[in-house]
């Protein structure tokens, strides 16, 4: 069984690089707006059953126990964290953050598709758009609204309402309302990169509502999300799971030792 302990052991080295990968990950993104931590989820591989348990001996006594040899482990999935994160106020006027459930909607204007994002570092296209501030594109907030170049204020209140108010006129005017969209999984949403999500057939379709109402979050005015990573926990997974790739690393040089013997044994 020598050999087979160093193909188990292989598999746990495996899954557990994977982990250390997506720690990486989560520490690369400690600074990154809205960003929701990873897990590493792990589940046992097939067994070799030399005994069921229940099984008969030649007195007909059922066996309360069985020998059974795991053959390792695997990454079973890499689950994201969506709890909220901590607020940073700001003075950028178009800086938003959902405090609650949901998702800003923003469209790619290249492929017209309907992306979806926590991040709310929101600015203007030389049209006048609200796009998402990434470094690719600008990705339009959907619904759309302008702001026209006589703008001297913009008032977003928690219910997702956009009043402007322009030059030379102190009242308040309406330019839009910002909307959100829930999932049913949103664990089962694809990240793409840029704080953007894509929906699939796991999160199931988005549903798009108003902040404030039917559970939807509220949107706060100058703030950001930050990003719900834990420096501190993160390191303290990082060195747990160094030990545990060193232990499956020991069973290997184990089993090379073992096989090591049986090939140098002599026959007298």
């Amino acid at each position: 069984m020598s050999i087979q302990t160093l193909y188990t052991a292989a598999t746990g080295m495996d899954a557990l690089q994977t982990k250390l990968d997506v720690i990486a990950n989560n520490l690369a993104n400690v600074n990154t707006t809205a960003f929701k931590r990873d897990r590493a989820n792990f589940e046992d591989l097939f067994y070799i059953h030399e005994k069921l348990p229940g099984s008969q001996d030649a007195g007909g006594n059922l066996a309360p126990e069985g020998i059974h040899v795991g053959l390792g482990s695997r990454v079973q999935s890499v689950q994201s964290d969506f709890r909220q994160g901590s607020f940073d106020p700001t003075n950028g006027p178009l800086d938003l953050a959902i405090e609650g459930e949901g998702f800003f909607q923003v469209v790619d204007p290249g492929t017209g598709e309907i992306l979806y994002t926590r991040a709310g570092n929101f600015t203007r296209n030389v049209a006048g758009q609200v796009v998402l501030a990434s470094a690719g594109i600008g990705r339009i907030l959907e619904p759309p609204f302008s702001l026209t170049e006589d703008v001297t204020d913009v008032v977003i209140s928690p219910d997702g309402r956009v009043d402007v108010r322009l030059a030379g006129n102190p009242a308040l005017s309406n330019a839009g309302q910002i909307q959100l969209s829930r999932f049913i999984n949103p664990e089962g949403l694809i990240k793409i990169g840029e704080n953007l999500y894509a929906a699939s057939d796991a999160s199931g379709p988005a549903t798009p509502g108003l902040p404030g109402q039917s559970g939807y979050g509220h949107v706060r005015q100058r703030t950001l999300e930050l990003s719900n990573v834990e420096p501190v926990k993160e390191l303290i997974d990082l060195i747990t799971t160094q030990r545990a790739f060193e232990l499956n690393s020991e069973a290997i040089h184990a089993g090379d030792q073992i096989l090591q013997l049986i090939a140098n044994l002599r026959r007298f």
